[in-house]
């Protein structure tokens, strides 16, 4: 086995970009083993409706990354108290087979004191009943990747904030993410090991693993700017844009309403590839104007927040709806 070095990137988008591209691009013959730390963002499953698992108004508000990830699963979120392990190599019958590639992860943290960590169930690891550590697999061409996540600081609070269920009715057949109890592993450790920073945490699992005492005598596959090169235009072309991030959700229907002041309000459409369609506005609410002309501007228009802003940055609101914002309209839209 020998590791890939991210050079301590913090950014989702490319850290699934290099991984992705390490599983589509065979540089080396051994298995591959590669570590990375996200700033705060949600990873959402392959298979997954974007729109559904994620609070997008508190994602917005606090400039939360949200990237869609090649594996399936459930929706995730990493922050700077997180560290992914990724092992890449050769599909040789191990795919779904998550005990066989959690166990050097399982062993390490068992020399570093959390002896009652396991795997449990399927694809989970779990200490005191709680998990720690989600995992998923991707494939393809006869290679794969098995990833999992490390909570060792993170805030588990955050998680509860950034993937809060949305109040709106929203109906697809994306594969939803089901809710578990967590905690991170920092408790669990030996004492001199819970004033580590993450990043410390990570590079002595990273030893324990390859069973070296420095981090120089850790087989290391050098990223060169070709390698790089590959990796940001797959993350141009995946990872780092809308239309990966949230078009490629399942098509879905929307439905919200909110009593106002001036009324009631209820707003339905279908998204298709991440594009509102049939915009239908209800409710008791006096207006001036046609309500199908706000329909119409809806039409069209990515499931977004700037861009529904924009799109309806002309409309007189009052006119339309009564005494309220442009806001106050794409917040019943975004709740």
């Amino acid at each position: 086995m020998i590791f890939v070095d991210n050079g301590n990137n913090y950014d989702a988008s490319l850290n699934i970009a290099l991984e992705t591209y390490l599983v589509e691009n065979r540089l080396v013959d051994e298995p591959i083993l590669l570590f990375y730390i996200n700033e705060p963002s949600i990873i959402v499953g392959r298979n997954q409706n974007t729109t559904e698992e994620i609070n997008q108004s508190y994602v917005d508000e606090h400039n939360v990354q949200v990237v869609r990830r090649m594996s399936g699963g459930g929706s995730v979120y990493h922050d700077l108290g997180n560290f992914c392990f990724c092992f890449i190599k050769d599909d040789d019958g191990t795919f779904r087979d998550f005990k066989s590639v959690t166990e050097p992860i399982i062993e390490a943290l068992h020399k570093m004191g959390a002896t009652e960590a396991a795997l449990e169930g399927r694809n989970d690891l779990l200490i005191d009943g709680k998990k720690f550590s989600g995992n998923a697999m991707y494939a393809k061409d006869g290679r794969m990747t098995a990833h999992g996540t490390i909570l060792f600081d993170s805030d588990l609070d955050e998680t509860n904030n950034v993937l809060k269920p949305r109040k709106a009715k929203i109906e697809s057949k994306g594969i939803k993410s089901v809710r578990s109890r967590v905690t991170n592993i920092k408790p669990y450790v030996d004492e001199k090991y819970r004033d580590l920073s993450t990043e410390e945490f990570r590079d002595l699992i990273l030893l324990e693993i390859f069973g070296v005492d420095k981090r120089e005598d850790v087989p290391e596959l050098k990223l060169t700017d070709e390698i790089w090169e590959g990796v940001y235009k797959l993350r141009e072309e995946r990872m780092g844009n809308w239309e990966w991030n949230y078009g490629k959700s399942p098509d879905f229907d929307f439905e919200q309403s909110h009593k106002f002041p001036f009324g009631f309000v209820d707003i339905r459409f279908n998204v298709r590839q991440g594009v509102i369609e049939d915009a239908r506005i209800y409710g008791d609410f006096f207006g001036l104007g046609n309500i199908k002309d706000v329909e119409e501007k809806l039409n069209g228009v990515r499931y977004e927040r700037q861009a529904v802003t924009e799109a309806l940055a002309d409309v007189d609101v009052n006119k339309y709806f009564g005494n309220t914002t442009l806001e106050e309209i794409v917040n019943l839209i975004f709740a």
